[in-house]
């Protein structure tokens, strides 16, 4: 019997009938060969800056996690009870420029629209429905978009963090094509790009440490700690990374997806101290440790960032919009409360839509969440929430009497 033959090929050529355009395209030619010469790629793959677990559930923790995944009582919980507040004026809001020359807009998960010095950055935009290859099945969302995309006005720049789905949604790239925004992504994420449409001149492609300017800005690819790919066939041939954002005037991060490591403290020594760091504190689980931070973590991120001190303002991604883990969907929001009272930092919670301004003196705390969070019977409010609860009051008391 010949390969041809072989009764594997017509099972292969069902699963590339499969394999839709929203499945991106594997690096191939000079994109390929530079991905082998970055210092961060080693035996066929990318490598974490630090030793990492597997980025998937072994067969034997699985079985644990389906029980806990599909238990109704836990099941209830991860999902808000009730509508989501989406903020109703974010247009008219972010017409005009920010007075302090920096702002940032959560539009849910890890999108953030950040109007730095005069020029607007979009990082990890995803406007479509599902974070999925299928419009018929994956995550999908649990609030609608703040703003449509077309209406957003012009971005000088896309920032991709990595190309998984919740972070790099075809449709939303189509769309950008369209328009005259630079797109600054990680190693070999080009491929995708160029397979949706995005002219090459238009792609900025960097390795770990390395920057281009845009617009007047400096954004830098800095390491994190996660893994790529968009298919059941893993290459990690596409590199994943944080972002540094600097201005004339302003600093900012941008965690993408990412496990705790020490790290941190060098991008901050290199880059920092930033005016706003965007952290990743949702998604996480015991079952796929190392490459999600918990809100302790990414609050201890932030410090890090900053030199160990409590400077600037931390937005948490990476939670409310997609069901992507376990935990309740309101536990990374209450956890990253406690975690900002423990440390005397400064955290900004805006609904999704919500615009602010990190360097002023008053920033969005209120818990809004918790309005629309599915409860258990006896749950009440949580203990560590309690005095977090007093913190968030005395911080808008000192704001108002200042």
């Amino acid at each position: 019997m010949t390969s041809a033959d072989s009764p594997q090929k017509p099972l292969r050529d069902k699963l590339r009938g499969l394999r839709t355009a929203a499945f991106g395209a594997d690096p191939a030619g000079e994109r390929m060969e530079r991905i082998r010469r970055s210092p961060n790629f080693a035996d066929g793959v990318f490598q974490n800056p630090e030793g990492t677990r597997a980025a998937r559930p072994s067969s034997g923790s699985m079985a644990g996690l389906m029980k806990t995944y599909f238990r109704k009582e836990e099941r209830v919980l991860r999902a808000p009870a009730g509508t989501v507040p989406v903020y109703a004026t974010t247009l008219a809001d972010t017409a005009e420029p920010p007075a302090s020359g920096l702002r940032l807009t959560w539009m849910g998960h890890s999108t953030v629209l950040a109007e730095i010095d005069g020029s607007r950055v979009l990082f990890d935009p995803v406007w479509g429905e599902r974070c999925s290859p299928f419009g018929f099945a994956g995550p999908k969302r649990l609030h609608p978009v703040p703003v449509p995309l077309a209406s957003l006005g012009d971005v000088d720049v896309v920032v991709i963090s990595h190309d998984h789905y919740d972070h790099l949604d075809m449709p939303t790239v189509r769309a950008l094509a369209a328009t005259r925004a630079l797109f600054a992504v990680p190693l070999g994420v080009g491929a995708h790009l160029e397979h949706w449409g995005v002219p090459q001149d238009r792609i900025r492609e960097l390795d770990w440490n390395e920057s281009t300017e845009v617009a007047g800005l400096t954004l830098t690819a800095t390491p994190a700690r996660h893994f790529c790919g968009r298919g059941l066939r893993n290459q990690q041939h596409t590199l994943w990374a944080s972002w540094a954002v600097a201005g004339p005037e302003h600093r900012i991060f941008h965690s993408g997806d990412t496990g705790y490591f020490e790290g941190f403290q060098d991008i901050g020594a290199a880059h920092g101290p930033f005016d706003a760091t965007m952290i990743q504190i949702g998604a996480y689980s015991p079952h796929w440790p190392d490459i999600h931070m918990t809100p302790e973590e990414g609050m201890r991120a932030h410090l890090d960032l900053q030199g160990g001190s409590p400077h600037g303002v931390m937005l948490p991604i990476h939670w409310g919009t997609f069901n992507l883990a376990p935990h309740p969907w309101d536990e990374p929001a209450e956890g990253t409360l406690a975690a900002a009272a423990g440390a005397a930092a400064r955290i900004a919670v805006p609904c999704p839509g919500e615009p602010f301004e990190p360097t002023s003196d008053v920033v969005p705390s209120d818990p809004w969440w918790r309005g629309v969070a599915a409860r258990g019977p006896d749950a009440g409010t949580p203990e560590a929430v309690r005095p977090v609860t007093a913190a968030v009051l005395a911080q808008k008391e000192t704001a108002a009497s200042a």
